[in-house]
């Protein structure tokens, strides 16, 4: 399908699809197995102009959108969803500082982070506050000119190898969601340090650990935006941000269904390859017309974020939906095609089942994703009567 991309886009869809066959697909399944952050390959990420694409020119980026951090991520993730996160989870991380971030925050952050010198991460997720992002329990206690953080995030993605970090914590536990601020903390702050590193059953070469703050001081020029918005600037972020969650989970079904049909193509039995039989045709074209769907919501919602509409929770979140149940359906069914060789780690088909679930349940489960469509729907109608 044609899906209107100009010269810039389609010279930067080409060259992150160059990288992923030469430089991720040979060391995917180690990376996987490893569960090692590929350093050698975020160099090449960083060189290829990768992290600056969102950051305005005036900071050292290119002034692009969320539309080309489709582009780039939907790429990488054909080869390996994990991989490709450490692209998108910088693109989250920074997000705060690039919506919500001050001027001079501005000037001293993003330069580093566009070039990739830096990488970002962003903290919202604790051990009882997930899908309840406004039950957070990190606190942020004002002291003269510096807030006292202490608490701990958890499942954050790029912990321990970010150097900045975006991090929601309450300064009002009394005022519930509306008690939360944003703050930046950068790594080796005195009190700041991290903790378990997760082990996980997919994107096992993205870096998730655990952060612990105790007694840790910040400048009150770290704050974003002013006490009380930390919810906004999260619900802000997330909105811009979960397009790139469905990028990820529409490279790794692409992926699926282009290793699925390679081998279909190659398979005999009965004396004849697999994908002339007409079970393995349905299949193969019901993945095919799921990704196209997802892609084309995928795109439309992207230039939507970047036209700067104001009321995007519903389609971000849809294209959130939409994206990772087809990736979760297609890798299955991939793996279904594959037969024994499927479930083998020898064939990576399994790697990619894996990597997809996690793209149902990150940055906000589809279970809250539904909730925020619906509620969206209620308001549409309320507004219409």
């Amino acid at each position: 399908m044609d899906y209107q991309l100009d010269d810039f886009q389609q010279e930067l869809a080409q060259q992150a699809a160059r990288i992923g066959r030469e430089k991720i697909r040979p060391v995917a399944a180690e990376y996987d197995v490893a569960g090692e952050f590929p350093w050698d390959i975020v160099k090449v990420f960083a060189d290829s102009g990768f992290y600056g694409l969102w950051v305005d020119e005036e900071y050292g980026g290119v002034g692009r959108g969320v539309m080309d951090l489709v582009l780039v991520t939907e790429e990488l993730s054909k080869y390996c969803g994990g991989i490709a996160l450490a692209v998108a989870a910088s693109a989250l991380g920074s997000f705060p500082i690039v919506i919500s971030g001050s001027p001079e925050q501005k000037e001293k952050y993003l330069p580093a982070l566009a070039a990739g010198e830096a990488l970002a991460a962003f903290g919202l997720t604790e051990p009882t506050a997930g899908s309840d992002a406004g039950s957070i329990q990190t606190r942020a206690e004002k002291k003269g000119d510096k807030y006292v953080l202490n608490g701990t995030k958890v499942f954050i993605t790029n912990g321990g190898v970010a150097k900045i970090y975006t991090i929601i914590a309450n300064t009002d536990p009394g005022k519930g969601s509306r008690g939360a601020s944003a703050f930046i903390v950068e790594e080796g702050t005195p009190g700041f340090s991290y903790g378990k590193v997760e082990d996980k059953m997919g994107i096992r070469a993205s870096a998730t650990r655990e952060l612990i703050f105790e007694d840790c001081e910040i400048p009150e020029e770290n704050r974003i935006g002013r006490e009380g918005e930390g919810f906004a600037v999260a619900m802000k972020t997330l909105d811009k941000s979960r397009p790139g969650v469905a990028a990820q989970a529409l490279g790794i079904a692409a992926g699926a269904l282009d290793l699925a049909t390679e081998y279909a193509s190659q398979r005999e039995q009965f004396g004849q390859s697999i994908i002339r039989f007409q079970a393995i045709q349905f299949m193969l074209a019901d993945m095919a017309t799921e990704v196209e769907a997802a892609r084309a919501m995928l795109y439309a919602t992207a230039r939507m974020v970047d036209s700067g509409a104001k009321h995007i929770a519903k389609e971000s979140a849809m294209c959130k939906v939409k994206a990772s149940d087809v990736a979760m359906k297609v890798t299955t069914d991939a793996v279904q095609i594959f037969g024994g060789y499927g479930y083998m780690r020898d064939y990576p088909v399994e790697k990619f089942m894996r990597d997809a679930k996690i793209t149902q349940i990150y940055e906000g489960t589809n279970q809250i994703q539904r909730m925020v469509v619906a509620r969206s729907l209620i308001k549409e109608i309320q507004r219409a009567s």
